[in-house]
């Protein structure tokens, strides 16, 4: 039985003890009313969607247990030698803290250095149109074009390094993603045309939590960059998703109601 037909259910067997004197109007507001009965049927509605709403939570908080658990059993590794130990035995979850590098390092030959990881878009200055609506001073709408520029990316391309070393470990380059990207140059080929570069540089710091496991680590771990394991840690036990999840349901038994003294409620009589 889902929440709505629960509440209905609630509501008629309230409505047989409910008093003649019911239908009286406790609030009115024009064709806004509130009836004494509508009010008692209303706080069916709060204590259904708190009950719902405990149930909810404290899956929640199992989960949220579960996550904290997993990152507080996991292993910490900060050497070569047990970070190699940890992938060849199969050790699972682990934190890792050390130094990334791209062993082959990427650029374009405009603009030099080397980067891990580097984009290169061509922007081109492109004339547009549109239509602003204005009042005059009798409250008529009328409307104008108006003409504006504006530098739009018409295609991009970027390259990135192959390979990656870290904890002194060698990985494809897809093992690890670092979210840190820097603004190069703007070099203009013409007035209206130009190139902008982003890139990644070729050395970071920073944890990661994987899996070690068949003398690798999984796909697409996240590298906190610049923090250490016991601040990521610190991070993942950091949790506010009941806070969150209490607001929205208020929110939203709020939202129910008032929905429900919004609607005629005919079928309560």
């Amino acid at each position: 039985m889902n929440i709505i037909q629960q509440i209905k259910q609630t509501a008629s067997q309230l409505v047989s003890l409910i008093k003649p004197d019911s239908d009286k109007v406790i609030f009115d507001c024009g064709e806004f009313e509130i009836t004494k009965r509508e009010i008692i049927v209303s706080l069916s509605i709060v204590a259904l969607m708190l009950i719902l709403g405990f149930s909810i939570s404290e899956i929640i908080a199992n989960e949220v247990e579960d996550r904290k658990r997993m990152y507080n059993q996991a292993l910490q590794v900060e050497t070569p030698e047990m970070f190699k130990y940890g992938m060849e035995t199969n050790v699972g979850n682990a934190f890792v803290y050390g130094e990334l590098a791209a062993v082959d390092t990427v650029t374009y030959d405009e603009i030099g250095g080397c980067w891990l990881w580097i984009e290169k878009s061509r922007e081109e200055y492109t004339r547009h149109e549109r239509e602003v609506e204005h009042t005059d001073s009798k409250g008529h709408t009328y409307y104008t074009t108006e003409v504006y520029y504006t530098w739009d990316t018409v295609f991009s391309e970027e390259k990135h390094s192959e390979k990656i070393t870290f904890l002194g470990m060698e990985f494809d380059y897809n093992k690890i993603k670092v979210a840190d990207v820097d603004y190069i140059d703007t070099i203009y080929k013409f007035s209206d045309v130009r190139y902008v570069y982003y890139g990644t540089p070729p050395e970071h710091t920073g944890t990661i939590f994987t899996k070690l496991s068949d003398g690798t680590i999984e796909d697409s771990n996240r590298l906190y960059e610049n923090q250490t394991i016991a601040e990521v840690l610190e991070d993942k036990n950091r949790d506010c998703s009941q806070v969150v999840f209490w607001i929205l349901w208020i929110i939203l038994t709020l939202a129910a109601v008032g929905g429900f003294y919004y609607f005629d409620n005919s079928w309560l009589d």
